[in-house]
């Protein structure tokens, strides 16, 4: 278990680096005359995110999950591989990208990295740990509940961006 709340924690450093930069990458874009869409829906997908790792710690001890290795291990290489291709996103938008919808106007559109291959990465990304980290030991509620309402904040968080995309080039 210790392992497991070691990995929670690492995810949760990650996400506390990815503000950071989302918080740079902000002020870069307001200087160049950035503008942001869909904020009032920022504030639930920051909580969502962090009662995923509580969730994840949580069912884990209280409901004595244990670690499965057939399950727990291809569940911690789908985790991996959500972190690498969340920064190929990062990496590719490069001031661009950011946790809230900022746009550049006339900004051209990024369109090489995954984005050549699917639309919207980096919700891959999350979709893929926010199923994979709880189950690397066996919180499956918590894998469940997240995947369900990520989906619904989802629907939103899209929308939102492809009506703020739309208008660049």
């Amino acid at each position: 278990m210790t392992w497991y709340a070691l990995l929670i924690a690492a995810v949760a450093i990650e996400r506390l680096i990815e503000v950071r930069v989302a918080e740079r990458h902000r002020v870069v874009s307001k200087s160049h005359g950035g503008v942001e869409f869909g904020s009032g829906h920022y504030p639930a997908m920051v909580l969502l995110h962090t009662v995923l790792l509580v969730g994840c710690l949580a069912e884990s001890i209280l409901l004595h999950r244990n670690f499965i290795p057939a399950l727990g291990w291809p569940m911690f290489a789908i985790v991996v591989a959500a972190q690498a291709l969340r920064w190929w996103c990062i990496t590719t938008l490069g001031y661009q990208w950011n946790t809230r919808v900022i746009v550049i106007p006339g900004a051209p559109r990024v369109t090489g990295g995954p984005y050549r291959l699917i639309p919207h990465p980096n919700y891959v990304a999350v979709i893929a740990e926010g199923l994979a980290l709880p189950l690397v030991h066996s919180a499956w509620i918590t894998a469940v509940v997240f995947s369900a309402l990520n989906a619904w904040l989802l629907s939103t968080r899209v929308k939102v961006e492809n009506t703020a995309l739309a208008g660049l080039t």
